[in-house]
């Protein structure tokens, strides 16, 4: 398999690349289908469990997964709460056997990276300006690929330090709750005071510094692609009250909330 700086995928096998949003209601369902791309599939918030070829996986959210064609899918999600992600599909010229096994070598599930997320508000963003067939789609497809790929094994600091993957993996899929440094620290199995050297050290902020700047990167993407109003968005977000989760929305953007889903929102694909 190749990984890293190599390319995963020819980008003339891409055909086309199109992207799209969507929020399920509790106790969603969707399937039994063929897949017929290959397909990211990215868990904001809520819970998934997607069941390939009679073999169950359970996605929690911050985290993407691969998806293949040719394979029968049934998605269950979250029981008591909305589920909402995002997906990119990527749809292959004919592709050979041996392709297909190259991507089938790379892990169905990985930790959700910023650039993967900011990649896919680019193609969301293209898709009403350009063909799916475009060679910018076309790019834009076969980049996400190869980024999904390249987040495997491909960060040192996540292999060196699990304690810091831990804090991370914890915060992107609990960021709605309650998030003290000390349960952070538990969860990650160091003191706070180690846990705040790691994070300055390979984040340059502090633990939680980082968990509120999460919180405000995905509330931008709910005000964007979502139509859940402000003050929902506040609350699933972690926010103790709209005037904060204003501020803090301004503080890191430059705009206020209410700019941001002026500009940006757009109703969610089925």
């Amino acid at each position: 398999m190749k990984t890293g700086t190599e390319t995963v995928l020819p980008y003339d096998r891409v055909a086309t690349t199109t992207a799209g949003s969507i929020v399920y209601p509790p106790g969603g369902a969707f399937g039994p289908r063929i897949q017929q791309d290959v397909q990211l599939v990215l868990l904001h918030t809520g819970a998934m469990t997607v069941t390939i070829d009679q073999t169950s996986h359970t996605v929690q959210p911050g985290h993407a997964v691969i998806l293949l064609p040719g394979h029968q899918e049934q998605f269950h999600f979250a029981d008591k709460q909305e589920t909402w992600h995002r997906w990119v599909a990527i749809h292959l010229d004919a592709p050979e056997p041996e392709l297909l096994d190259l991507l089938g070598g790379l892990p169905f599930c990985v930790p959700l990276t910023e650039e993967l997320n900011r990649l896919t508000d680019l193609v969301l963003a293209l898709r009403t300006k350009h063909a799916e067939s475009s060679a910018i789609m076309r790019s834009m497809g076969h980049a996400a690929i190869q980024l999904y790929a390249d987040m495997h094994g491909s960060t040192e600091d996540v292999a060196l330090h699990p304690s810091m993957r831990s804090a991370k993996d914890w915060i992107h899929g609990h960021f709605d709750e309650e998030i003290t440094l000390e349960s952070l620290a538990d969860r990650a199995g160091v003191s706070t005071e180690h846990l705040v050297r790691l994070f300055k050290k390979f984040e340059g902020t502090t633990p939680i510094k980082y968990v509120w700047q999460y919180r405000v990167l995905r509330a931008v993407e709910m005000l964007r692609f979502t139509g859940l109003t402000i003050t929902e968005i506040a609350y699933r977000c972690g926010f103790k009250t709209s005037f904060h989760f204003a501020r803090l929305v301004k503080q890191q953007t430059g705009l206020q909330p209410t700019q941001i889903r002026r500009q940006s929102w757009e109703p969610p694909e089925l």
